[in-house]
């Protein structure tokens, strides 16, 4: 089945529906720092570079599903949760126009848990109703990407569509029996890690792995207010689009708490307290060691992984639609 993938990034959900068997023909991502990894690693996928608002319908290709997730800043509870009211937020009315212009078969649309706070319900109810006007039976389901064979706690909203005149039954992917952890993920590369360049610039020719070079600089009051520590034997916390907010590597001591909100590191170790680099972080996103990330500051790379789907996640759904056809 031929797809069309929207707001694409560097392509955690494209890859887990091209390793079940879709075919990605066309994709659109504006931002230019992603657009070297993107291409490279789906060199036979189309990659339009236009704001998705200035496309034409008809310059898209005709296809049978459409997948994406628009930008998730306006929605997350991590921001201010502007939602609609923000321009960002509104690209959900751009994959709304592509979907009905092109009327593909199915499509499927990732956000974050924070667009199903209460004060985004009209807004999310409006995008439901529209849909199912258009001709979908819609189900949304909120679920956790550690369910689903990746090694993090990552809640996301997972919004499904097929077309009511195929009569089909759309069913979620069943919760993985595999429970995988930091050990599972990372272990294996725990001493080939070099730290950035300085001002975090990458360091990628001196990788011994691709892409493990880790963010250096100080951790904020904000990062300090909470344990920032998941053991071996634990999912990793939700991986964020920001090198400042990496968590930080499973060698570590978990942080002490001294007072409300303040944690410090336990005295005695502080060495051990690094960020996760950026090819850890790819691996909690489950994606594989050959998928190269190009980036020339160590930020970018952190942006654009966190702001990934799990390439498992992915796959887990993409089976899911697979098997309802």
């Amino acid at each position: 089945m031929k797809l069309v993938s929207l707001f694409s990034g560097s392509g955690g959900l494209d890859l887990g529906f091209e390793k079940t068997g879709f075919e990605i023909v066309w994709a659109n991502e504006f931002d230019k720092k992603i657009w070297e990894t993107y291409e490279n690693n789906f060199p036979g996928s189309e990659l339009d570079k236009r704001d998705i608002n200035i496309v034409p319908s008809k310059e898209i290709p005709d296809c049978d599903g459409i997948i994406g997730g628009p930008p998730c800043q306006s929605w997350s509870e991590a921001g201010k949760l502007r939602g609609i009211n923000d321009p960002r937020g509104k690209l959900i009315w751009e994959f709304l126009r592509i979907v009905k212009d092109k009327s593909p078969k199915f499509f499927l649309f990732e956000n974050v848990s924070g667009m199903l706070a209460q004060r985004h319900h009209n807004a999310v109810s409006e995008f439901i109703n529209v849909l199912n006007e258009l001709g979908y039976d819609v189900s949304l389901k909120l679920l956790n990407a550690g369910n689903f064979d990746v090694p993090q706690d990552r809640k996301r909203v997972i919004i499904v569509g097929i077309k009511k005149t195929l009569k089909l039954d759309y069913r979620y992917p069943e919760i993985s029996k595999n429970e995988l952890t930091l050990k599972d993920a990372i272990f294996d590369i725990k001493n080939s890690v070099i730290p950035a360049k300085e001002k975090n610039h990458s360091n990628g020719s001196k990788c011994l792995f691709p892409n493990h070079e880790y963010a250096l600089g100080s951790f904020s009051v904000m990062y300090m207010s909470r344990n920032r520590v998941r053991s071996w034997d634990e999912r990793s916390y939700t991986i964020q689009a920001g090198s400042r907010h990496a968590p930080i590597h499973p060698q570590a001591p978990k942080m002490i708490k001294i007072d409300t909100n303040k944690q410090i590191f336990k005295p005695g170790f502080e060495d051990l307290y690094r960020r996760l680099s950026v090819r850890e972080i790819a691996r909690i996103q489950t994606y594989p060691d050959n998928f190269y990330f190009h980036y020339k500051s160590l930020i970018d790379g952190y942006k654009m992984i966190g702001n990934s789907v799990p390439v498992n996640l992915s796959k887990n759904l993409a089976q899911s639609i697979k098997n309802t056809f």
